[in-house]
C-alpha cells in the first residue's frame, strides 16, 4: 500500500470452454502483467477456470479433475508472484458441488469462498448443479493436499486493508453478504461475477455497485465473465468495473475480444475516513465471528497512481451543470426566503463590490424576491467607494445593480475613515492592516445601520474558502445577519456565477463575464498608476484552486498533510510546480488554524455541500489549537 491506495485489478483472461488448461495459462499472462504493474490483489470472474457455461459437464469428473490440475499450476506461479489472487471454480465438498472463489499467495490457497445465493431463473439453473453456501455445516476443506478456511466468513487482511469476497448473484438479492462484510472489517469488496448482457442491463448494474460500495463505504471490485463463454443463449461482455464509495474510478472495455486487465487504486484512508464519521455504520452488525485471514504485504510501496483526481472538487461536472446550479441556488434561496420571511425585514441590504462574492449574494437576493413574490426593489444594494475602488468594480456594481433593478445606493468610506484616522491617530499615509480594516469596518457599520434604518437584514457575501483561511476582517465583512455564501467555496462562486450569467438578458450577462474577468481584491489599496488593481487576494494567500483542493481533502476526509501534497501534485501535474504546491499548502494550512476564532462566531448561513465550516455543526474546533506546524517538511516518504 502506498499513501493509502491499495492498487487492485479486476482480469478478464482469454477462455475456452471446459479447456481448464488453457484458461490457466491465460489467467497465468494476465497474472505476470499485473504483478509488473504492481497490482496488490487480481480478481477473475466467476468459474474462470472452467468456464461459466460448462452447463451438465459440471457434473463431469474429468472436468473437475482438470479444474483442480489449473489451480495447481496457478499456486506454483504464485511462488515467483506477490499478488494475491482470486480465481473462480467448481470445489466438490463431500456430495456437493460449490460455485466458489479460491485466494491464492505465496504458493497457497489461503481459503475459498463459496457463493450463496444461486440463480435459478429462465437464464441460468446454477441450483441444477451447485449447492448454496447456507448448506455447508464444515468450515475447512482439503484442497491441493492443504487443509484449508472455507466458507462465507472470511476476511482477508495484510493488516493496512482488509478484503473479502462475494459472487455475482451475491450482489443482486436485498441484503448482498458484502453488506455483512464491510461491517465486519472489509475495505474492499471483489465480485466474482457472469452477468450477460441484454438492453439496459449494464447501466443498471453501475448503478447498483455504485449503490453498494456507497452503502458500505467501500472499495468494489467487479469481474465478470467476456468473450470465450458460450453464447448458446445469451452473450457475456467482459465486465470489469472497479468503484470506490458511491462512483466507478475504472471500467472495461465491453465486448472486447481481447484479455483485458481493468488497474486502479482504492484509497482506504478515504473510505475509512467516511466510516469513522458515520456513527451508524455498524448498527445491524450481525454476530457472526468472521474468521481472519492473513495475507503477506506485497510490498508495492511506491507507484505513480492511475487514477487521476478533480483539480476542482467542488465544481460539479459540465454534464450535469443545470441540475447541479438549480440546485445550489434552491438551497442558498430556501435559506434566505425562510429567514426573511421569519424575520419579517422589510428589505435585504447588501454591499455590492463588483466581486464575484458580492454578486452571487446579490443573485441569491433577487431570486429570493422573485420566489417570494417581492419586489426587488425591497432589496437595497449599497456600493461603497473606498481608497481602493478601482472604475472598472465600481461601474461593474452599478451596472449590475440597475439591470436586475433593486434599489441601488452610493456612500463613499473615504472622508468616514480620514475622520476615523484621525481619531485613532492613524497616518492614512500607511497603508497596513489599520488602514485596510478600517475600511471594511466601515462599510460593515453602513450596512448594519442602513438595515436598521429600512427594516432589512443584512446579507453577508463571504464564502467558505475566505472562512478557511480567515480572509475576512473581524467584526468588518466577517459579519452579516445572514451569510448566504458560507458554504460555497471561491471555485464554485465562480462557477455559479458563470452559469448564472447565460440565464439573464445579454446585458446582464456582459456585465457578470466582466466581474468574472476581475482579478479577486478586497481593494482596501490604492490602485497601481494604471488605475488597474494592485492588491490581487492570490498573490497574497494563493490561488484559489489549490486552495478549495486543500480544503476538500483536509476537511472532508481528514487526510494528512502529507497525503494532500501528493494527491495536489496529482491533479495540478503541469500546471504548478512542487515547490509552488508545498508552499501555499503551508499557507492554507497556518491560515486555517489560526483564524479559527472567526469561524467560532461567524453568522448563520445555508450549508450548500459536502464540507461546511460552521461552529454550530459541521466544524467545531478550538480557536486556540496548536495545529499542524506548517513549517515541517511536506515531504512524501515511502511506507
Amino acid at each position: 500500500m502506498y499513501n493509502g491506495f491499495v492498487r487492485i485489478a479486476a482480469a478478464i483472461p482469454e477462455l475456452r470452454v471446459a479447456d481448464c488448461a488453457f484458461n490457466a495459462s491465460k489467467m497465468a499472462e494476465l497474472i505476470r502483467q499485473a504483478e509488473i504493474e504492481k497490482v496488490q490483489v487480481i480478481c477473475f470472474p466467476e468459474l474462470s477456470i472452467t468456464g461459466y457455461t460448462c452447463a451438465d459437464l459440471f457434473f463431469q469428473q474429468q472436468l473437475l479433475v482438470d479444474a483442480k490440475k489449473a489451480l495447481q499450476e496457478l499456486q506454483l506461479l504464485t511462488f515467483t508472484t506477490t499478488s494475491v489472487l482470486i480465481v473462480g471454480m467448481p470445489i466438490r465438498v463431500q456430495n456437493q458441488l460449490f460455485n466458489a472463489a479460491v485466494v491464492l499467495q505465496g504458493g497457497h490457497v489461503l481459503g475459498v469462498v463459496p457463493k450463496t445465493h444461486l440463480p435459478n431463473n429462465n437464464e441460468f439453473y446454477e441450483k441444477r448443479w451447485f449447492a448454496s453456501a447456507g448448506s455447508i455445516e464444515i468450515s475447512e476443506i482439503m484442497l491441493s493436499d492443504e487443509k484449508v478456511p472455507f466458507g462465507t466468513d472470511l476476511i482477508f487482511t495484510d493488516n493496512k486493508f482488509s478484503f473479502a469476497i462475494e459472487l455475482c448473484e451475491d450482489l443482486w438479492v436485498p441484503i448482498p453478504p458484502s453488506s455483512q462484510h464491510t461491517l465486519h472489517g472489509a475495505d474492499i469488496i471483489f465480485n466474482l461475477s457472469a452477468t450477460n448482457e441484454l438492453i439496459g442491463k449494464h447501466n443498471y448494474l453501475c448503478q447498483l455497485i455504485e449503490q453498494q460500495s456507497a452503502r458500505c463505504n467501500a472499495g468494489y471490485v467487479y469481474a465478470s465473465a467476456g468473450f470465450g463463454e458460450s453464447t448458446t443463449d445469451v452473450v457475456y461482455a467482459g465486465n470489469g468495473l472497479i468503484a470506490e464509495n458511491g462512483k466507478i474510478i475504472a471500467t472495461s472495455q465491453r465486448f472486447s475480444f481481447e484479455p483485458q486487465l481493468v488497474v486502479s487504486e482504492i484509497d482506504i484512508d478515504r473510505l475509512r475516513a467516511d466510516r469513522i464519521r458515520n456513527t451508524n455504520f455498524t448498527n445491524g452488525k450481525s454476530d457472526t465471528a468472521y474468521r481472519i485471514i492473513p495475507i503477506e504485504d506485497a510490498h508495492f510501496n511506491h507507484f505513480v497512481l492511475k487514477r487521476s483526481f478533480d483539480k476542482l472538487p467542488f465544481v460539479p461536472s459540465v454534464s450535469n451543470r443545470d441540475a447541479s446550479c438549480e440546485e445550489i441556488f434552491s438551497i442558498q434561496v430556501g435559506g434566505l426566503a425562510k429567514r426573511w420571511l421569519h424575520t419579517s425585514a422589510q428589505t435585504l441590504v447588501v454591499g455590492i463590490s463588483g466581486g464575484l462574492d458580492s454578486t452571487l449574494a446579490l443573485l441569491v437576493c433577487v431570486k429570493t424576491a422573485d420566489k417570494l413574490g417581492f419586489d426587488r426593489k425591497r432589496i437595497i444594494g449599497i456600493t461603497m467607494p473606498g481608497f481602493g475602488t478601482t472604475d472598472r468594480t465600481y461601474h461593474n456594481a452599478l451596472n449590475l445593480m440597475q439591470s436586475l433593478g433593486i434599489t441601488l445606493k452610493e456612500i463613499s468610506i473615504k472622508d468616514a475613515c480620514i475622520q476615523h484616522f484621525k481619531d485613532i491617530g492613524h497616518d492614512p499615509a500607511i497603508h497596513d492592516v489599520t488602514y485596510e480594516n478600517t475600511q471594511a469596518r466601515e462599510r460593515t457599520q453602513i450596512l448594519m445601520d442602513i438595515a436598521n434604518k429600512h427594516n432589512g437584514l443584512v446579507i453577508g457575501t463571504g464564502d467558505l474558502s475566505e472562512l478557511a483561511l480567515g480572509w475576512a476582517t473581524y467584526n468588518g465583512d466577517h459579519i452579516s445577519m445572514y451569510g448566504v455564501n458560507s458554504g460555497v467555496p471561491k471555485t464554485l462562486v465562480r462557477f455559479l456565477v458563470d452559469w448564472a450569467s447565460h440565464q439573464l438578458d445579454k446585458n446582464s450577462e456582459t456585465i457578470l463575464q466582466d466581474v468574472l474577468d476581475t482579478p479577486v481584491s478586497p481593494e482596501l489599496l490604492p490602485a497601481d498608476e494604471n488605475g488597474e488593481i494592485s492588491q490581487k487576494t492570490e498573490d497574497l494567500v494563493g490561488p484559489y484552486e489549490l486552495h478549495d483542493f486543500y480544503l476538500y481533502y483536509f476537511v472532508r476526509f481528514g487526510f494528512s498533510p502529507k497525503k494532500i501534497l501528493m494527491l495536489a501534485k496529482n491533479a495540478f501535474t503541469g500546471e504548478y510546480s512542487d515547490e509552488v504546491i508545498e508552499k501555499w499548502l503551508k499557507v492554507f494550512l497556518r491560515r486555517f488554524f489560526a483564524q479559527q476564532f472567526k469561524r467560532s462566531c461567524m453568522p448563520d448561513g445555508p450549508k450548500v455541500g459536502s464540507i461546511n465550516l460552521s461552529p454550530r455543526g459541521d466544524w467545531r474546533m478550538p480557536s486556540d489549537t496548536a495545529g499542524f506546524d506548517p513549517l515541517t517538511p511536506l515531504k512524501e516518504e515511502k511506507e
